[in-house]
């Protein structure tokens, strides 16, 4: 049960706040970054700089209503050829301004449903990865999946074209959930693939699952862990429900009345962390769990844990590119973002340019609260003063955001001792409302446009 206390902090604090994948994030993102700009990042990457990469898909066969990615159901074979046809010419392009063969250590597919790529799409864009890179020995190589449209096959082709990390989206087994949001999967097929993977070799396995949907309950919530606890999984996300039907209009289709309140998320959501704490799984950042043994739980151990528009990961890299629609890169100079329509995107690639939309260059001060944003939301710690040394500005610059930690710090959400500023783990669920205080964009843009809706509810 959440207390009145605690229903009083979602009263205060629920207000809509970034999920912080980047700093600045993405609706700061303007036309003024776009193809020229990222043509001379790329050039400006030292040949010794080890990159990740990031694929999106963005077809499903059939559209979940929860979704919040950029995808489209695929009716037939010719869109996603079509597609995969055009991602080989965009990998070839990107790699063409880049000063040489350059080290990858990281490469994530993912969507929509990756595996809608026919083998021999697989074939053809793994092949132009490795023709533009050289894969590192040991490169994580991996590949979102839904269970419901994998088969033995396309187990076979994931293990010959190299992939040894597997996220499979889960969200709820509870039927009366599936069927609100339109994703009916048993537990029974989902560990049907996951036997099949881990006999191919494919051993690293994760799970991705919701709290927050329609007709969820914590009784079942938990139920559903329980279920996904049998499939001996080395990671589980477990991320909160973003209706945001004002960006998304499919989700308008869920209805809001059978949503579960802040108070009976922040119920679910805590009963979770407890249940996985109880198994031997590490909390990692806000949302992530992982086996003791699991890299990314030494990370979050180690204070080395990163995050990007994945999430949270052990990705090191400073520079990502990102291919395909709306797929985003990251690089020293800045962040850009490919068109995240698919015909604009076909379009751009065709025509021979980069097919970059929008961006934003970094400012040295972008710098300085992204680290102390990413190491609020990794470490639920940052030490301010350190922060500022590291980046060449004086100490006393946050003087401001700590004197509005003052009613956070009151309610149990923050505390500080001199420079240094923690959320408790009993807060862990408030986490990006304390970041938010670093957000100097979003303080800029609720001041400009107030009643624009931009993110999701906080917790």
């Amino acid at each position: 049960m959440i207390s009145p206390e605690t229903q009083t902090l979602l009263s205060r604090y629920g207000q809509p706040v970034p999920r912080y994948t980047s700093y600045p994030t993405a609706p700061h993102f303007s036309a003024e970054t776009g193809p020229a700009a990222y043509a001379a990042w790329l050039a400006a990457v030292p040949q010794s700089a080890r990159v990740s990469a990031y694929v999106h898909v963005p077809f499903c066969a059939e559209l979940c209503l929860y979704c919040g990615c950029q995808t489209a159901v695929a009716r037939s074979r010719t869109p996603v050829q079509a597609y995969a046809d055009r991602l080989v010419e965009e990998i070839g392009r990107v790699a063409g301004h880049l000063p040489g063969r350059l080290a990858l250590d990281h490469l994530h597919f993912g969507g929509g449903t990756p595996t809608m790529l026919a083998d021999e799409d697989f074939a053809a864009v793994m092949g132009a990865l490795r023709a533009a890179f050289d894969f590192a020995p040991g490169a994580e190589i991996a590949i979102e999946i839904d269970p419901r449209v994998m088969d033995a096959g396309k187990v076979a082709v994931l293990a010959r074209e190299g992939f040894n990390r597997a996220s499979l989206g889960v969200q709820d087994f509870d039927t009366a959930v599936q069927e609100a949001i339109g994703r009916r999967q048993s537990c029974a097929q989902t560990r049907e693939v996951a036997d099949a993977l881990r006999a191919a070799g494919i051993a690293a396995l994760n799970l991705d699952l919701m709290y927050g949907l329609p007709h969820q309950r914590t009784a079942g919530v938990i139920r559903t862990v329980e279920e996904a606890l049998g499939l001996d999984p080395d990671r589980i996300a477990v991320f909160g429900y973003a209706h945001v039907p004002w960006m998304k209009k499919h989700q308008a289709l869920i209805p809001e009345a059978a949503l579960p309140g802040p108070a009976e998320r922040l119920a679910q959501a805590e009963a979770v962390s407890a249940l996985l704490a109880a198994r031997g799984y590490v909390p990692v950042g806000l949302d992530h769990f992982a086996k003791a043994s699991d890299p990314m739980a030494r990370r979050a151990l180690d204070g080395t844990l990163k995050r990007n528009f994945q999430g949270y990961t052990t990705d090191d890299a400073p520079v990502l590119l990102g291919f395909g629609a709306s797929a985003i890169g990251a690089l020293p100079q800045g962040y850009v973002q490919n068109a995240a329509a698919t015909p604009a995107w076909h379009k751009a690639v065709a025509a021979g340019t980069l097919p970059v939309a929008r961006g934003i260059a970094l400012t040295a001060e972008d710098r300085l609260r992204r680290h102390v944003i990413e190491r609020l939301m990794c470490d639920l710690r940052v030490d301010l003063d350190a922060a500022c040394a590291q980046f060449g500005f004086p100490r006393g610059t946050f003087a401001p955001e700590i004197s509005r930690l003052d009613g956070l710090i009151a309610d149990g959400l923050a505390v500080r001792r001199g420079a240094v500023v923690e959320v408790p783990d009993g807060a862990r669920a408030f986490t990006r409302v304390v970041c938010a205080v670093f957000d100097a964009h979003l303080a800029a843009s609720r001041a400009a446009e107030p009643e624009k809706k931009r993110h999701a509810a906080a917790v």
